[in-house]
């Protein structure tokens, strides 16, 4: 679906990184893989070598021996370099057979494989977790067997990193596949919450990684400090303590704060984006729903907004094209509930177009060329009415009916009608010249409103005007130009118009008493 250029200027996505919203699944199965492995490698060596700087210079407790720096050199390369690679194996295998179906051309998705991919990001999370977890369970039992005394600092400051880092993973991860949950919510219509972690739950990750775990770790600082193994820590130390923990509170809180802004605010643009469009007119705008959550509500929510939109416009324009673009105008400024069948007096000029040897014509060639010859017909007439501000109220057969000065107010209907008429006739010897017309204009009282029952009724006028029309256009195929006019209408035209006019005697029309004097085009 064409989209617009705001929406085409910005990623789909809500980054460049994360590709187009049409790429093939093969180049999808690539990105999704390489940015998982290079993201978790890179979160997993970066909290390992945070929690080393905080264990080895930020904890006041004694620190390490010989033997516990030389187990350190060799454990913590060696475990952090096999969890790197298990949990990018892991992760990124478990991850790819869950969103199988999402790299392959053609796939449809059932209710089971949506939700098992809408849940990667959480069994990512939960999987770096389990392999923190271990490694805290790890270096404590060996801290226990080596030096004892720094073994509670160990455990904390690992515990801590695993906590951190399997947050970090989580928000990484979220983002990572959201061409993946775009794909999954393609089809839905996200009306709640479809997968674990809100935007409040989302909120309260982003506090704790960013404040509440450093600051956690400052307090552990504390209370080992004020322990026996800690008391002969000196000022300097507790200085370097405070200084690391204030360095990884701005660091990671800048970071983590621009997640959370990412998360957040990605989606809102996508929809301001998607609305600028609609302002300017342009109904084929969407949005990429990639988010489960509440924002996901919110695209969700826009899409069929904008899909009602559409909707409303089309049978707007098929309404119009039924009864008139004025007139549907009229009746969606009214709405539903306060259209009612009635009529209203009014002054305007009445335009009856009538072709001459349609019948004729019928008989003598196919089918395809009549309905062509018609087509061509009406379309001239169409086209001229709605040039001059009138509205062709109905075809009648091979005629039509157009009004001016109904329902709309029209200043000048009388010179409208008239120009339309002569503008009309012109074109007609040209662009359809198999077939004559005759045209005729009246200009008078007549009854215009809506007739018919409340569950179908249609705009229609009524009255001596619209009779004189059909009876000028009988005697109009007889007279040189095709066109014949009430003098009533010249008398109310403009001058400029009237001096196009001559009078052309007078006739008493059937169904009147008066006789009605008449008026040709001055050729």
């Amino acid at each position: 679906m064409p989209r617009g250029t705001a929406s085409r200027r910005r990623s789909p996505f809500g980054s460049r990184v994360l590709g187009p919203r049409d790429q093939e699944p093969r180049q999808l199965r690539v990105r999704i893989q390489v940015l998982l492995t290079v993201m978790l490698v890179t979160t997993n060596l970066v909290g390992a070598l945070v929690v080393f700087v905080i264990n080895t210079w930020a904890i006041p407790s004694p620190g390490p021996n010989s033997e516990m720096v030389l187990a350190l050199a060799i454990a913590i390369p060696t475990y952090v370099v096999l969890a790197a690679i298990v949990g990018a194996i892991w992760g990124t295998t478990s991850s790819l057979r869950a969103l199988r179906w999402a790299t392959q051309p053609e796939v449809d998705i059932d209710p089971a494989q949506r939700a098992r991919a809408l849940r990667v990001p959480l069994t990512l999370t939960f999987a770096q977790f389990y392999i923190w977890m271990v490694g805290t369970i790890l270096f404590t039992v060996l801290t226990v067997v080596l030096q004892p005394s720094r073994a509670v600092g160990t455990a904390l400051t690992v515990g801590i990193g695993a906590v951190v880092v399997s947050g970090i993973a989580y928000l990484l991860t979220e983002f990572t596949l959201r061409p993946i949950a775009a794909r999954a919510l393609a089809d839905v219509k996200v009306t709640h919450r479809v997968r674990g972690v809100g935007v409040g739950p989302r909120m309260t990750i982003f506090w704790t990684l960013g404040t509440g775990a450093p600051v956690v770790g400052l307090l552990i600082a504390a209370i080992l400090a004020l322990t026996p193994a800690g008391s002969d820590a000196t000022l300097t130390q507790l200085a370097v303590v405070t200084i690391i923990v204030c360095g990884a509170v701005l660091v990671f809180g800048f970071l983590l704060t621009d997640l959370n802004a990412r998360s957040v605010v990605a989606p809102l643009l996508s929809v301001r984006d998607a609305m600028q469009e609609v302002e300017k007119g342009r109904l084929d705008a969407d949005v990429v729903v990639y988010d489960g959550t509440e924002l996901g509500q919110l695209q969700s929510g826009f899409n069929s907004m904008v899909h009602g939109l559409r909707e409303r416009e089309q049978i707007r324009d098929l309404f119009g094209r039924h009864v008139g673009q004025e007139v549907a105008a009229a009746a969606a400024a009214l709405g539903a509930g306060e259209i009612e069948l009635g009529g209203e007096t009014r002054v305007c000029s009445v335009l009856f177009v009538d072709l001459v040897g349609s019948t004729t014509y019928a008989t003598q060639h196919g089918p395809t060329e009549v309905v062509a010859v018609l087509n061509r017909f009406f379309g001239v007439v169409v086209d001229e009415v709605d040039r001059h501000h009138g509205l062709v109220n109905k075809f009648i057969g091979d005629a039509v009916l157009a009004i001016f000065g109904a329902p709309v107010e029209h200043a000048d209907h009388a010179t409208a009608a008239l120009e339309a008429a002569r503008t009309t006739a012109a074109r007609l010897a040209v662009e359809v010249p198999e077939v004559g017309a005759g045209i005729g204009v009246a200009t008078g009282q007549v009854v215009a409103g809506n007739v018919g029952h409340e569950q179908r009724f249609e705009y229609t006028v009524i009255g001596d005007a619209v009779n004189s029309a059909a009876r000028l256009t009988d005697l109009a195929k007889d007279v040189p130009g095709g066109v014949l006019a009430s003098w009533d209408s010249v008398d109310a035209a403009s001058d400029a118009e009237a001096a196009h006019w001559v009078e052309h005697g007078q006739v008493v029309l059937r169904g009147r008493t008066q006789p009605t004097r008449l008026a040709i085009q001055r050729l």
